[in-house]
């Protein structure tokens, strides 16, 4: 017999309930496992990319740019330690050096009105004038108190910036990486550092030339090719130094294609040239209304017929700086601003010895409103001198890799000036890889920060990098 009506009603309501209660309890559970596996899943890919090397799309996010710190990551090795260089220095040198000191040349330096005045830049490399940019976060100094010295910070969408770096070249085991990989790969982690600023300035360390004789005598001789150059103006690159123990490694003909190639590509050049006054006169660029004038000078000389003599062609030299002096006094009378760049100084020793020191003193009390210094392969610190600011060594940028760890720190060295050619300085960390500049990031940006501020005595810098006296 059938239980009564009301009695089944009942047992189906109960059984209802129960399936819903359990479906219910199913769903609940189900979200909540959905959640652990969402929550597990964020964990495990945070911790994944905390583990992964740096991809060239995370360089390209955190790449500094104008008034950008670098940021975040573990500093990048170079995947070739290797280099065909152990010694960059000419055996002799240092002898050849003092003997020359006694030598005196004489002449006033005629400055280069003929094509080395370029304005602005574009994504190709390619010249227009310069266009206002947004101010940076780095401050500049609009004057000096003749008493103190201090600086008195800027921050004026007229002021330009002008990024600095240290020896370049692509020869050798560079040039063999590039054949491989392509000549954009140097500059292929900048960003848009070298783009956004006013000037790239560099010290070109090698002929660029298909022709040419190497220098007989000499340890290390370079040639690259004129794709590097190319790359060079797209990356960003507005104007180079020859002045150098390295620019005539091919001989004459190699000056000769090297200046033919810079004019090409829209490079300007100073520190070298066809005579004398080709050699030690500025090379005028315009920025924002600002005239500036940037030259080039060597103390690291091979031989004595380097140096650039009446109609002889070769190298401003400083070990008489005589010459320079001049060269500097007559461009502070027509520039606003005036730039020199120094070879100096004692391979993979990291602190500027008295000629360097000497003579950064000298350009300034000529008129130099910034002095910065090559050759070493390594860093050296900053001083801020009668309120200007002088980098005695930038290291390599472009270049092979030695053995010497020092020598794989370098830096981009920015400059932010005002009309009044008051300037502040920043200091960018990065890897001098094999024939590849890579950003430094989280600990090694801050290391190398502290080690550039125990190479400058009296100068302390930022988390950004930017430099202040103390």
């Amino acid at each position: 017999m059938y239980p009564p009506r009301s009695e089944r009603s009942v047992q189906k309501k109960k059984g209802k309930r129960t399936r819903n209660t359990v479906i219910w309890i199913v769903n609940i559970v189900l979200i909540m496992a959905i959640g652990l596996v969402g929550i597990f899943y964020v964990i495990h890919s945070r911790q994944q990319q905390a583990d992964e090397p740096v991809q060239q799309e995370i360089v390209d996010q955190n790449q500094p740019s104008i008034g950008d710190d670098a940021k975040g990551g573990d500093q990048v090795i170079s995947p070739d330690s290797e280099s065909d260089e152990t010694s960059e220095e000419e055996p002799g040198a240092a002898d050849e050096e003092t003997s020359e000191d006694a030598e005196k040349t004489s002449g006033v330096a005629t400055p280069d009105t003929s094509g080395n005045t370029n304005s602005g830049k574009t994504e190709s490399g390619t010249k227009k004038p310069a266009a206002v940019s947004t101010p940076s976060s780095t401050k500049g100094n609009a004057g000096v108190d003749k008493e103190s010295e201090t600086s008195k910070p800027s921050n004026s969408a007229e002021d330009v910036t002008i990024n600095f770096v240290g020896d370049i070249q692509f020869s050798g085991k560079v040039a063999e990486l590039l054949d491989r990989n392509g000549y954009d790969y140097p500059f292929a982690k900048l960003g848009r550092l070298f783009k956004d600023d006013d000037l790239t300035i560099g010290n070109l360390e090698t002929p660029i030339t298909l022709g040419g004789t190497g220098a007989a005598d000499k340890t290390y001789v370079y040639k690259s090719s004129p794709k590097a150059l190319a790359a060079m103006a797209s990356a960003g690159f507005d104007a180079v130094n020859l002045a150098n123990n390295h620019i005539l490694d091919q001989g004459v003909e190699g000056l000769v294609d090297t200046l033919t190639y810079l004019k090409e590509y829209g490079i300007a050049h100073t520190g070298a040239g066809m005579n004398r006054d080709e050699a030690y006169a500025p090379a005028y660029l315009e920025r924002k209304g600002m005239k500036i004038a940037l030259l080039g000078f060597s103390r690291v000389v091979p031989e004595t017929s380097w140096k650039a003599e009446g109609n002889r062609a070769g190298v401003a030299e400083a070990y008489d700086s005589t010459g320079a002096v001049t060269a500097i006094q007559e461009a502070r009378n027509k520039a606003d601003l005036v730039i020199v760049v120094a070879h100096w100084g004692e391979e993979r020793v990291s602190t500027p010895n008295s000629d360097q020191t000497r003579l950064a003193r000298e350009f300034v009390d000529a008129g130099a409103d910034l002095v910065i210094g090559g050759h070493p392969h390594v860093l050296q610190g900053l001083e801020y001198y009668k309120g200007k600011w002088i980098a005695y060594s930038t290291g390599n940028f472009i270049f092979s890799r030695s053995t010497t760890e020092e020598t794989w720190k370098t830096a981009v060295f920015q400059a932010r000036c005002s009309r009044e050619a008051a300037c502040s300085m920043k200091v960018i960390p990065y890897e001098a890889g094999l024939g590849q500049a890579i950003p430094m990031i989280d600990e090694a940006n801050r290391l190398l920060l502290q080690q550039m501020a125990q190479l400058s005595p009296g100068i302390r810098y930022d988390a950004n990098g930017v430099a202040s006296p103390n």
